[in-house]
């Protein structure tokens, strides 16, 4: 039988491999009970109480009048105080197995709570890293800039080169293509 209220009970053993395991569970009369009213629950349980209340009412009405133990004519009273009796007993175990479920249900949301809130605060985290990541890329030199600066930086050392005349001017770096008296290209 599960040891937590959170976890469903076992169906792979009998009822006696049950019974036997719970003997030593203090708290074997609220599973008894709320097995009788897992049982009184189920379809099974309905359609043995309407064969029960049928054969009831057969033998009691069919049967000869020496076997008859419950009168019709007095409303079968025996049938009445029997099904009476259920019920007095169905009630209160059925309101204790309520009360399991409660504590099951309650676990269960103080859990859910629980990791809802570690959901939060590891949401919250993420959020606060990517605006920082979003932050700190607003600063990080993109490639169009670092090409421009590059470019500036390249074009200021050729500017100073050829200010001290060890890079000759562009003009003067091209070769000379021979060209005819009238400056056409041959």
């Amino acid at each position: 039988m599960a040891d937590r209220l959170d976890t469903p009970r076992d169906t792979s053993r009998s009822w006696w491999q049950r019974r036997k395991a719970n003997r030593s569970n203090s708290d074997s009369f609220g599973v008894v009970a709320e097995g009788i009213a897992r049982f009184l629950g189920t379809p099974r349980f309905l359609i043995y109480m309407t064969l029960f209340c049928i054969v009831w009412l057969l033998w009691n009405s069919c049967a000869p009048s020496g076997w008859r133990f419950d009168s019709a004519a007095n409303g079968f009273t025996a049938l009445t105080l029997m099904l009476s009796l259920q019920a007095s007993y169905a009630a209160p175990l059925i309101l204790l197995a309520q009360n399991r479920q409660e504590d099951r249900d309650r676990v269960t949301a103080e859990t859910d709570r629980t990791q809802a809130a570690r959901n939060l605060a590891d949401t919250e985290y993420l959020a606060r890293e990517v605006a920082a990541l979003r932050i700190a890329l607003s600063e990080v030199a993109t490639r169009d800039f670092v090409r421009g600066e590059l470019r500036d930086a390249m074009d200021e050392l050729v500017d100073r080169l050829e200010a001290a005349g060890l890079l000759a001017p562009p003009a003067a770096q091209a070769p000379a293509q021979a060209q005819t008296e009238d400056g056409q290209p041959k």
